[in-house]
């Protein structure tokens, strides 16, 4: 953690410097701060955990919110030992031209390239996006959220503005609407429409599906190949005033409705 510098005046004239320390590693610290860092809540939700004897701490339940505990100490929440690392949230705006892996030798260039120095914690990509398709992309270090926003049962919700060789017929969006059969699976679209009406080869497409390039797909069907593919949403995440090619931290309020899965 950083911490600002502040100097005042002596009388006689030096300037006496107030730097704080750095936090040590076996500094304890409240209870509520190390459950919200270890990602499964927010703090005021962790004095509710604390409240109700679901923590634990070396083996004993707790209930005294003024509690600290160091990274020492064994903290766990329904059997599950939580981790004292900070959790890390970052949206990036993924240019084309970028792998989404965490290494590969026949890559030009990787999307931890662009995150590098976010945070000195280690962070992945949540799910993937091909190389040259663009747009929201989550980085986190939060395993159990990175799990549920991958896991096939989760219902969240990608939007991409598609544009495409040629016009799409009113026919073949209407297709596309009534679903597509995709090795053996009917992929229905929440929504599928033209976002400009006067240039009727770019298409914005709502849907669920986690399938593996399930747009480009889409569209393949019906003889049409995408020269740009945008994700432009992505579980409640959008890539609004953020350029291509950087990146921000996640606001308190979009971390807590990922965990809430209110999206």
């Amino acid at each position: 953690m950083e911490h600002g510098k502040s100097a005042g005046k002596r009388r006689g004239g030096k300037e006496k410097k107030t730097e704080k320390p750095e936090r040590k590693h076996d500094e304890a610290v409240r209870l509520n701060r190390f459950i919200s860092n270890s990602g499964i809540c927010s703090r005021r939700e962790a004095d509710e955990l604390i409240r109700k004897g679901h923590i634990s701490v070396n083996g004993k339940v707790v209930t005294d919110l003024s509690t600290r505990v160091t990274r020492d100490d064994l903290v766990k929440y329904k059997n599950k030992s939580l981790s004292a690392e900070k959790k890390r949230y970052v949206l990036l705006n993924k240019p084309k031209g970028y792998v989404t892996t965490l290494r590969d030798p026949h890559a030009d260039h990787t999307v931890l390239e662009l995150v590098r120095n976010a945070c000195k914690e280690r962070i992945y990509p949540v799910g993937r996006l091909d190389k040259d398709t663009t747009g929201v992309l989550l980085f986190t270090n939060d395993g159990e959220l990175a799990r549920k926003l991958t896991h096939p049962g989760c219902n969240r919700k990608k939007i991409y503005h598609v544009f495409l060789d040629k016009p799409v017929t009113r026919k073949d969006i209407e297709s596309v609407a009534e679903g597509t059969d995709i090795e053996g699976e009917i992929i229905i679209p929440d929504a599928v429409a033209y976002p400009d009406e006067e240039d009727k080869s770019q298409i914005g497409i709502e849907l669920h599906s986690g399938r593996n390039r399930v747009v480009r797909r889409i569209f393949e069907k019906y003889g049409y190949r995408i020269r740009k593919l945008d994700r432009v949403y992505f579980a409640g995440l959008t890539k609004l005033n953020l350029p291509r090619g950087r990146w921000r931290f996640l606001t308190e309020k979009e971390i807590n409705m990922l965990k809430r899965n209110s999206f």
